[in-house]
């Protein structure tokens, strides 16, 4: 044999070992980058503990699902998700420093308070039951989104379960403290029970979104399935469970639903109406296992475009082209160029979306997006996915995205978020209030004394179509790991620009598997915390104590409420949130962007407070405001603003009121 052909025969393998070698580096340089004693000199958080129901701790704390007998090999697998964590305001005081958490331990909807809440909004946590709607041991609830459904001011929430369809629990205008007598259960997807028995659609729930879709006024809902309908948590469910067709392209799930407000009453029993928008979303894009949906209005036009992340394939944007009673959606992907891997084009990715989160992450005045991915050295090693907007402006993005065009850039090594680990949710925020988005990221999956990665590693390389057969899966059953001891991530920007982890620097890396994180400025004063929801663990509540802060410009932005004879009496705030709104400021610093966010990501939801750090600068600030009134009239009007805390009233126009 010739030297040039054995050679050609070493090529394979010397680039096979050139490249492992280049992501191997890569990996550990992006996780590795300087500055990080020096990123987190000025932060610092507390964590507090959360006040749960009498007697909460002293049930039993559960660690693993019951699962249908044809997943009982993979029940470690199967129980991997359902923690979620909610930040509002409850009492309707005008202080977001109510709580929601699913807690996977109990399969309890908690009601609580944050640990920062003054006396005036602490009350007797509970938790929320479905009853006298049908649920069963067949049930376990995945999410609590905060809402207010009806139009009153009054804050309900969204439950989603997986075993039935969501539940809405409304607040009674004759409540005056959140307690379990004080919101009333109803079904989001109507269905009969003659005999008391659940009879409805086997949901099974991963993500829901909440948002004003149609420029109606009125917020409408994106639910996300992971499995099919079927008996996933029912051991003695039918034989009708299975697994993705794909770990690339999976298309055999649960898919997408899209329900739009319809009606609402208020009163001692209300009640809101919602009706499923068959084809909102295109069909061919519509049956992913999604873990994470949010959005943001990308084009100036008072309606957000979501975006989609599922698991186990392609995440999809979507255009919004609704108009007020009617919601529709068409794909808009990204272009490829020479350079360009194809799974950094967007809508192309083949890698596992778990979360999104929009803002504006380079303070341009523009919303940019970031997709949670499992990416762990040695395992899966794939990509975080920061879509970066290279719109010349709202124009030009409504342009592009009508013709099926999405002007964005993947840029997640350059900014040091490509890789973290195991991941889900992710909110942004700033929580030095210095013009700067700081990322939290959950992370971690499965918990155990024994490492599995190499199963998991070998159910990779299996032909498709045997894996949606759960029987062909690795047997993972508690005791067995897969990055369970990854920590919760804190990403802070160095001197340079670049992100840094600086979880541990902070003592926030705890190693027990996070799914859920919400944010919000639970005191009033302009600064914000956060909590976590871990799976198999207790909730997290920090509290932001950095010494230094900058200043802030936080808005309150409400509608009027549909029942204005008790405005700002119960639990009934001042006014209802004023879905859609979007705020964008300018100060001699710069320009930043943000929204009145109702929900969305992997199970965690922020409160609706609009938060924007300004450093040291305590000049009028100039805030662009787009908001849809009650009726979907689209409005807009700038106003020159102080730094601190603004509650504004939206109708025609923007007046600043007293908050309650």
């Amino acid at each position: 044999m010739t030297l040039r052909k054995r050679l050609r025969r070493l090529v394979p393998g010397v680039l096979a070992i050139v490249v492992g070698a280049l992501l191997f580096f890569g990996a550990n340089s992006a996780v590795s980058v300087s500055g990080s004693a020096q990123t987190a000199a000025p932060y610092k958080f507390q964590e507090m503990p959360i006040a749960l129901p009498p007697g909460y701790n002293n049930q039993r704390m559960n660690t693993i699902r019951k699962v249908n007998p044809a997943y009982q090999k993979v029940r470690s697998w199967i129980s991997a998700v359902g923690a979620s964590v909610a930040i509002n305001d409850i009492t309707g005081h005008g202080r977001a420093d109510g709580m929601c958490i699913v807690d996977t331990r109990t399969n309890k909807v908690i009601m609580t308070y944050t640990p920062t809440a003054p006396a005036a909004d602490r009350f007797t946590p509970f938790t929320l039951d479905p009853a006298p709607l049908p649920y069963d041991d067949t049930m376990a609830p995945t999410a609590c989104a905060a809402g207010d459904f009806t139009g009153d001011g009054r804050m309900g929430f969204l439950v989603t379960y997986w075993g039935r369809t969501p539940i809405l629990f409304l607040p009674k205008s004759t409540a005056t403290t959140p307690s379990p007598s004080a919101y009333v259960p109803q079904e989001l997807v109507p269905s009969q029970s003659p005999d008391g028995k659940y009879h409805g659609p086997r949901w099974n729930t991963d993500a829901a979104y909440i948002a004003d879709l149609d420029g109606s006024g009125h917020p409408s809902i994106i639910i996300g399935n992971y499995f099919p309908d079927s008996d996933v948590l029912d051991p003695n469910g039918l034989k009708n469970v299975a697994m993705t067709n794909s770990l690339s392209s999976g298309n055999n799930a649960g898919g997408d639903h899209v329900l739009r407000w319809n009606a609402a009453t208020s009163g001692s029993r209300p009640s809101a109406h919602y009706v499923e928008e068959a084809g909102a979303i295109p069909f061919q894009i519509s049956t992913g296992w999604t873990l994470a949906i949010s959005g943001a209005d990308l084009t100036g036009d008072g309606l957000p475009e979501p975006y989609i992340a599922n698991d186990f394939g392609h995440g999809h944007l979507l255009y919004n082209e609704s108009t007020p009673g009617h919601i529709k959606f068409s794909e808009a992907k990204g272009r490829r160029t020479g350079t360009t891997p194809k799974s950094f084009v967007l809508g192309n990715g083949s890698f596992k979306g778990m979360g999104v989160d929009f803002a504006d992450l380079n303070s341009n005045g523009s919303f940019d997006f970031y997709v949670s991915n499992i990416n762990v050295a040695w395992g899966l090693q794939e990509s975080n996915l920061l879509f970066m907007n290279e719109a010349a402006n709202n124009a030009d993005m409504k342009k592009q995205l009508s013709n099926g065009v999405a002007p964005f850039t993947q840029q997640a090594q350059e900014y040091g978020l490509a890789w973290t680990g195991w991941c889900w949710d992710v909110k942004t925020g700033d929580f030095l209030n210095q013009g700067e988005q700081d990322v939290i990221q959950t992370d971690g999956f499965i918990k155990g004394t024994t490492n599995r990665w190499n199963w998991l590693q070998e159910a990779a390389t299996a032909n498709d179509d045997l894996l949606s057969n759960p029987a062909m899966w690795p047997n993972f059953q508690p005791g067995d790991d897969i990055s369970g001891r990854e920590a919760l991530a804190f990403y802070g920007k160095n001197s340079k620009g670049t992100y840094v982890n600086i979880s541990s620097k902070l003592g926030l890396a705890v190693p027990t598997p996070t799914r859920a994180v919400a944010t919000g400025d639970t005191t009033g004063t302009g600064t914000l915390d956060f909590a976590v929801a871990r799976q198999w663990g207790p909730p997290a509540f920090y509290a932001n104590r950095a010494p230094d802060r900058g200043n802030a410009l936080e808005l309150k932005l409400y509608r009027p409420s549909s029942d204005p004879a008790h405005a700002g009496k119960g639990l009934e705030a001042i006014g209802a949130p004023a879905y859609g709104a979007t705020v964008k400021i300018t100060t001699p610093h710069g320009t930043q962007i943000s929204q009145l966010d109702g929900g969305g990501g992997h199970v965690g939801f922020r409160s609706f407070d609009v938060h924007f750090g300004i450093g040291s600068y305590d000049g009028p600030v100039s805030a662009h405001i787009q908001w849809r009134d009650a009726d979907g009239g689209f409005h807009q009007q700038t106003l020159k603003l102080k730094p601190g805390v603004h509650t504004l009233m939206l109708t025609g126009t923007a007046q600043e009121v007293s908050s309650r």
